[in-house]
């Protein structure tokens, strides 16, 4: 029985690498890699899967691989946040490996095999800080993601790409060295443990002694420190990413990057401070107002992007300031609205970089203004665009609804018409600059006088752009699926409470 049970926490985060190591294997032959690169993903959600049960009747899983030093050990712990997580990289994963063999084979990329080996481990990493059951081991994971999404972000390996990820390196390593190690020094210091605080997130680890002002200096380094969470201002590494390829961007933007790094800054948050102490210190408060900067900055900076992805990157930045947002608000609403946006998020977004990857690979073009007409072209993409962009707005039914439904009930939970205007002034940014594409798709008028029903379907029909077209339809529906049915989102959130 031991054995089994420690077979189900490991298997989430081997799985990957056994992948990777598969792929590595049958690189000589493409069919056979993304054979096996299809099958790992779908077997590592299988095992992610498994863990539910338990954890919907209030159960956990520990496991500790070894302790360095009394209080520093590496471990795995899985809970129902760590489950919200791995659940939503895991299954998106499946539709990203099938996507990917449009994307990669629709443009004939070189070096493939790097690209299916560095993806895979860099999703095993992921899921291994979604189950880190200690800081040491979720700042070893987070490294991990990295160094393996690196070789990603340079994947073409010209000058505009080494140029993009030597500033995605250089600001993720900076910070991740300079700030995160000084912080769990502090806090070994006060604490004598790094261990997350297991079964409550209201009373965290510190001691009822410790020092304010320490306190203080190590949540600012820890939040600071994870950069993934592209808050202004280390959030310009995310936009000069868009340089690789669009299946990374959707990596990158959705599933494993910037989600671990806004996963890292509310676990420390709820597991490392606790809501109590967060409170007392007027911490959460002064993060949420912090965010709120970066939440209505990066949308208004969005406003002003006409090429697709990197608007896309810009609301990105802005949509993980939400999650954030929710968790600072330090009540039962905030929480669950900001913890929900992860997959919420991670959904519509995936969406809408499928959709700009979808219409290169068909067309080439990357600019807003140079689609005119394409939602005739296209219509399953734009329509699938469309309700993802619904949802990043906050329109019911689609996701993102009920995230910022409870966002707006944790802001008058605490009666703060300053934050609930900032989420109703960012909506309508929002709006302002996902409405425009999906109107000039279909009601703007071709530079060549092309477009109009005549064309329907005709480029989503080609076979390696159906590999594309159908993953980005499976992630539009479940996005208004979850909108209209969150049930197990809302369930694994208060299971936390």
């Amino acid at each position: 029985m031991e054995t089994m049970i420690t077979s189900k926490i490991l298997l989430p985060v081997l799985l990957p690498m056994l992948t990777a190591m598969a792929v590595m294997a049958s690189g000589a032959r493409p069919n056979l890699r993304e054979s096996f690169s299809l099958a790992g993903a779908v077997l590592t959600f299988i095992s992610v899967a498994l863990l539910l049960p338990h954890i919907l009747k209030g159960g956990s899983y520990a496991y500790t691989f070894f302790e360095l030093w009394p209080g520093i050990s590496v471990k795995l712990h899985i809970d129902a946040l760590g489950l919200l997580f791995a659940g939503t990289a895991s299954f998106l994963w499946i539709l990203a490996a099938i996507y990917c063999i449009g994307y990669m084979r629709g443009l004939n990329e070189h070096a493939q095999t790097r690209f299916y080996v560095c993806y895979a481990v860099s999703v095993g990493a992921a899921l291994g800080g979604a189950f880190s059951g200690s800081l040491f081991t979720l700042y070893l994971f987070y490294e991990i993601v990295s160094i393996f999404t690196y070789p990603l972000v340079m994947h073409h390996q010209d000058e505009e790409g080494y140029a993009g990820a030597r500033q995605y390196i250089v600001y993720l390593m900076f910070t991740s060295k300079a700030f995160l190690l000084p912080a769990m020094a502090i806090i070994y210091v006060q604490c004598g443990t790094l261990d997350f605080a297991a079964g409550s997130i209201a009373s965290g680890i510190f001691p009822a002694d410790a020092s304010r002002f320490l306190v203080g200096v190590s949540y600012i380094l820890l939040f600071f420190g994870f950069a993934k969470a592209g808050v202004m201002p280390l959030h310009s590494w995310l936009p000069s990413a868009m340089v690789a390829p669009t299946p990374v961007s959707a990596l990158l933007h959705a599933v494993v990057v910037v989600k671990i790094g806004v996963f890292s800054v509310c676990r420390i948050m709820l597991s490392v401070y606790g809501v109590d102490l967060l409170a007392d210190t007027g911490l959460g408060l002064i993060t949420a107002y912090f965010v709120s900067f970066t939440i209505i900055t990066a949308s208004a900076i969005a406003l002003t992007k006409t090429n697709l992805k990197a608007r896309l990157a810009y609301s990105t930045v802005s949509q993980l300031s939400y999650i954030i947002l929710g968790v600072a608000l330090l009540t039962p609403n905030g929480i669950t609205g900001g913890l929900i946006h992860i997959a919420n998020h991670g959904f519509a977004k995936i969406t809408l970089f499928f959709a700009a990857g979808c219409i290169f690979v068909a067309t080439q073009k990357k600019d807003i203004r140079e689609m005119a007409g394409l939602g005739f072209a296209m219509p399953l993409t734009m329509l699938a665009f469309g309700l993802a962009s619904l949802s990043m707005i906050g329109v019911p039914p689609v996701s993102g609804f009920v995230s910022k439904w409870y966002l707006a009930l944790g802001t008058m939970d605490i009666n703060n018409l300053i934050l609930l205007t900032v989420l109703l002034v960012s909506s309508l940014l929002n709006a302002g600059y996902f409405v425009p594409v999906v109107l000039t798709a279909f009601f703007g008028k071709p530079e060549d006088g092309g477009g109009g029903p005549s064309g329907v379907r005709m480029l989503e029909t080609r076979p390696l752009i159906l590999l594309m077209v159908i993953p980005l339809c499976i992630t539009a529906a479940i996005s208004v699926l979850i909108g209209i049915r969150p049930d197990l989102l809302l369930t694994l959130v208060h299971l936390l409470m």
